[in-house]
């Protein structure tokens, strides 16, 4: 079986959660049988922080300008069993009318960034990444978003058969690691600077570490404003490659994780970090957003903060309580969020998309 991609990226972790996303998966179905054809633009941001040159599970194509591939994408389509352009996807619209345009393949689009799509749409903000005719063409459309944004992506862009293939982590790659020295923290925090997690962010981390000055913080993530409010006990790390994480993850007794305000007010958009860190074994803090008790037990198997003092109550856990939840949690990420369960999602989606081969007419002696 062939599965041709055409993403943001697959090739740098940097600045983004579809590269690491995708790495688990593509592992996974070519454990089932699958060659992928991952189709990326080479840009400059990304190839200053590419952290995967080459899939050993599949092929990656790195090209310039998609007047230089299209043939080749062509190519590669005439024998697909399914194609699949995905948002943000730099040339998702002219990927768009060539898959579209290949008879053989099952015709998909995965929305990453659901969230973000539908409150572009709703400010009447242009998509580059989805045609005028919306989603209405494709056999399958995938969201990472699940509850009403399945609703808004048929009512809104005319999906027609819409579902939600949700975040995942490969326990290959995430699980409990030794912790490290430049690492160590009480509190942790993995993300790329986002305006609308600011407020969260502040007081969640940044005010927990102004109160209590004897325990350690630690950041890492990209984009971060020469005006951040940082306090002497933050420590900050630019970019942290996903071979580091497991040993990021268990330098801290606690993590955090912040959602983006969009996600947060869509809910059922569940961030891959939680199902890395949770993987890793480390106990999860989060921020509250509807649907969150689908993916974990509030309490037994993740901490919720609304504020300064529940994240301060968190820290102030002892050692069994937060080791307890942490092997909680990745028990239910082993069994329900792992790479290889979604993988076998998708094969399953993509299966009861396809439609069954017309039966022969029956002809009278």
């Amino acid at each position: 079986m062939k599965l041709v991609v055409f993403g943001l990226t697959v090739s740098s972790s940097w600045g983004n959660g579809h590269a690491t996303l995708w790495r688990g998966l593509i592992r996974a179905l070519s454990r089932h049988g699958w060659q992928v054809v991952f189709f990326e633009r080479d840009v400059p941001y990304y190839a200053g922080a590419r952290d995967l040159h080459a899939l050993k599970q599949g092929e990656l194509v790195l090209y310039p300008a998609w007047a230089q591939v299209r043939d080749l994408a062509a190519r590669h389509l005439a024998d697909a069993d399914a194609a699949m352009v995905t948002s943000f996807c730099p040339d998702g619209l002219e990927a768009t009318d060539l898959l579209l345009d290949a008879p053989r393949p099952l015709h998909v689009f995965y929305d990453l960034d659901t969230p973000v799509t539908l409150e572009r749409l709703e400010q009447g903000q242009p998509l580059s990444y989805i045609g005028p005719r919306g989603l209405a063409d494709f056999d399958l459309v995938l969201s990472y978003t699940g509850g009403g944004a399945l609703d808004a992506l048929r009512d809104r862009l005319g999906a027609r058969i819409a579902v939600p293939l949700y975040g995942h982590v490969d326990p290959d790659v995430h699980c409990p690691a030794a912790p490290r020295p430049d690492f160590a923290g009480d509190l942790s925090y993995i993300g790329t600077y986002a305006p609308d997690r600011q407020a969260a962010l502040e007081s969640l981390l940044v005010e927990p570490a102004r109160r209590r000055p004897d325990l350690r913080f630690v950041i890492a993530g990209a984009q971060y404003p020469d005006d951040f409010p940082w306090a002497g006990n933050i420590y900050f790390l630019r970019h942290l490659a996903p071979a580091d994480h497991p040993g990021f993850y268990a330098s801290s007794r606690l993590t955090l994780n912040v959602t983006r305000g969009s996600m947060a007010r869509m809910g059922w958009c569940p961030s891959g970090r939680l199902f890395e860190a949770a993987a890793c074994g480390t106990p999860v803090l989060s921020d509250a957003w509807p649907g969150l008790e689908e993916f974990f037990a509030p309490g037994r198997e993740i901490l919720l903060a609304r504020g300064t003092d529940d994240a301060l109550a968190a820290l102030d856990l002892s050692e069994a309580e937060l080791r307890r939840i942490g092997a909680a949690a990745r028990e239910r990420v082993l069994d329900e969020h792992s790479s290889t369960r979604r993988a076998a999602e998708l094969e399953e989606l993509l299966a009861s998309a396809r439609p069954a081969p017309a039966r022969p007419i029956a002809m009278e002696a």
